[in-house]
């Protein structure tokens, strides 16, 4: 659509975050100036100065992130003159030492991102697999693959630990200028080191970042069934919010898929260790000695998202108290004499994004105090709310959408946010009695994903509220006499009661029941059986298998096969489901050709999750979820 396109240029985007700004600030005056009850009235007064507070740290975020968000900056032309450059270098390149960071991932997970590591394009390349689990199976493999294999003899200081100990062992055997990190899960793009190593050309760049996409769908995609029609929860984080801090230097480190100058990290004292959270304390401790990260926002490497909700949560959660950690370190951003405000200011907007998150799960309680105990959050009327409220409101839905280019989505994005709230409310309390000396906790990947798994201990809490919300509806417009301020909240319910139920679905795990995910592949292909030679055309490929375009002859299921496919050569394969449109294949190939597979699919690695939103799509996906959910088992 023509109007996003404005959303790239600078004069548009101060002009709509400032109308949207306007909005905003219009509605916390009236708040603060014609809402607030008398401050002597017991538990109302707590609860309404509570919500209040929370509903404040949420809208100074908000207008904090329009700021920020005024600037961006592009790194991608700085890339192509540095790709350029390197290239007609030939072979008078800086070398790079691959890391990669392993803890229990099985060989399905760790082959892709070796053997795309091997295929990376580019002179000088030494790949480094540091087990943090001393598997001897591990290391036999990385010597017949012939990279370089690393463990420690305990796990001290978690996935900082583990890379300090590369970068001691590497500086004694290969020993490159540059460091590519990645996590087990990341197989890099072929062109990855040619797009990044140029930005470090930039003087004071210690730190070149890209962001992380995912090949599977995450848990609220999936259980929303939503793959297709709306985007990852990170999307607007590495494709909207970090390019715009980096036009302020304050980009930051995400952990995986960046490229460190081994002088800065080894002048720094290697990664920190104080926090869970060792990527963003990598920056701040880089920024302390005047260096700068930079974010290359370009797909330079696919991964997997975390394929459970209890997993995904939990993943939040440890980012929320990393977060808090390093503000709390003596040589973080906010205690350390070493930094710039500039630099303080930024890391305070980042720790208001967590601080924020229970504001969600209060305006879901709100209603439910209203109905059973007449405590208002605030007060006010309907026609007040909607001369004030309603405009910031529509002035915030519009501008999201708008300045994320089709990444965010009302309910979608409220609804992902909630979710996660609940554990970032948790973490953040239990935060605040013990900050530190909690073990790191490796997102599980990989696991056994065929069953439905309903989440009883989160989603009960939604159901209770859910309950709750329309009892205390249902008895109001019975036994009360409807006036205003039950209009207000008979309102307000009907939004909570669409964000519960949302959130009640994204509750339940749905079936991951392919083994390896599915990527869109339209080449032409032949096939042969019993002597006969077909042409055809892929619809899909996967490492396990392929759906062809079906011919007129076809063989039936279980039939064994070879197929011809391009960059591969001919793989064998058997029949394992025929419809009118296709012929399913399930690959059996050796390891070579497995390899050729890997770098076929993952080392340039198509899209097959939704990178922008379908609103109409996704909602009716939502609808239909929802009927399922709601029907009764048979």
């Amino acid at each position: 659509m023509a109007h996003f396109a404005h959303s790239q240029r600078a004069l548009d985007r101060l002009v709509f975050g400032i109308f949207a700004g306007i909005l905003l600030l219009r509605y916390a005056l009236w708040r603060t100036t014609q809402t607030l009850p008398d401050a002597h009235q017991g538990f109302a007064s707590v609860w309404s100065y509570v919500f209040y507070a929370f509903e404040m740290v949420s809208i100074v975020y908000t207008l904090a992130t329009i700021v920020v968000m005024v600037r961006r900056r592009d790194s991608r032309p700085f890339a192509d003159a540095g790709e350029a450059r390197l290239r007609a270098a030939g072979r008078n390149v800086p070398a790079v030492d691959v890391f990669i960071a392993t803890y229990n991932e099985d060989l399905q997970i760790l082959e892709k991102t070796i053997v795309a590591a091997k295929a990376i394009d580019y002179p000088h390349v030494n790949v480094w697999v540091l087990d943090d689990t001393r598997r001897d199976w591990l290391r036999d493999y990385c010597a017949r693959m012939g990279v370089h294999y690393a463990r420690r003899p305990d796990n001290r200081h978690a996935k900082a630990g583990n890379m300090n100990n590369g970068l001691k062992l590497s500086a004694r055997q290969t020993n490159a200028p540059y460091i590519l990190v990645l996590d087990a899960d990341f197989a890099p793009q072929k062109n990855i080191l040619y797009r990044v190593m140029g930005l470090f050309q930039e003087p004071n760049v210690a730190l070149v970042q890209t962001p992380q996409f995912y090949y599977n769908a995450d848990p609220i995609q999936h259980n929303l069934g939503a793959t297709d029609s709306w985007v990852d929860e990170q999307r607007v984080f590495f494709d909207v919010f970090q390019p715009s801090r980096d036009a302020w230097n304050s980009a930051f480190c995400v952990g995986t898929s960046f490229v460190i100058s081994r002088k800065a990290i080894t002048e720094v004292g290697g990664f920190p260790t104080d926090s869970v959270c060792e990527d963003i304390h990598t920056t701040y401790v880089l920024r302390k000695r005047g260096y700068i990260t930079r974010w290359l926002n370009e797909r330079l490497s696919v991964g997997l998202s975390a394929e459970g909700l209890i997993e995904y949560i939990n993943q939040r959660g440890r980012w929320c108290l990393g977060t808090m950690q390093v503000a709390l370190l003596k040589n973080g951003p906010l205690r350390d004499a070493g930094y710039h405000l500039a630099d303080r200011l930024h890391y305070i907007h980042g720790m208001l994004h967590w601080i924020g998150k229970p504001f969600l799960l209060l305006m879901l309680i709100a209603p439910v105090l209203y109905w059973y105990f007449g405590v208002a959050a605030f007060y006010t009327t309907p026609e007040q709310f909607m001369f004030y409220g309603l405009p910031a409101l529509i002035g915030f839905w519009f501008y999201g959408p708008w300045i994320t280019d089709r990444k965010t989505l009302p309910i979608f994005t409220e609804v992902t946010q909630l979710v996660a709230s609940y554990a970032v409310t948790r973490t953040m309390i239990s935060a605040c009695f013990r900050p530190f000396g909690r073990p790191f906790k490796v997102t599980a990947k990989g696991l056994d994903r065929s069953k439905v798994v309903i989440h009883w201990k989160l989603a009960s809490f939604f159901i209770v509220l859910m309950l709750c919300l329309m009892a205390g509806a249902v008895n109001a417009v019975m036994s009360a006499e409807i006036n205003g301020s039950i209009v207000f909240n008979l309102a307000w319910t009907l939004i909570a009661l669409v964000l519960d139920l949302a959130a009640i679905i994204a509750c339940v795990d749905l079936p991951r029941p392919r083994q390896e995910e599915r990527f869109p592949f339209t080449h032409a292909t032949r096939w042969r059986y019993r002597g006969r030679l077909q042409a055809s055309q892929f619809i899909d490929i996967s490492l396990s298998g392929a759906a062809i375009r079906r011919p007129p002859i076809a063989p039936t299921p279980g039939d064994a096969l070879e197929v011809s496919v391009p960059d591969v050569g001919w793989v064998p394969a058997r029949v394992t489901r025929i419809d009118q449109r296709r012929l399913c294949v399930q690959f059996e190939p050796d390891e070579a050709t497995r390899h050729r597979l890997i770098r076929l699919i993952f080392c340039q690695t198509p899209h097959n999750i939704a990178i922008k939103a379908r609103p109409l799509r996704a909602f009716a996906q939502l609808l239909r979820m929802a009927g399922v959910t709601a029907s009764p088992p048979r």
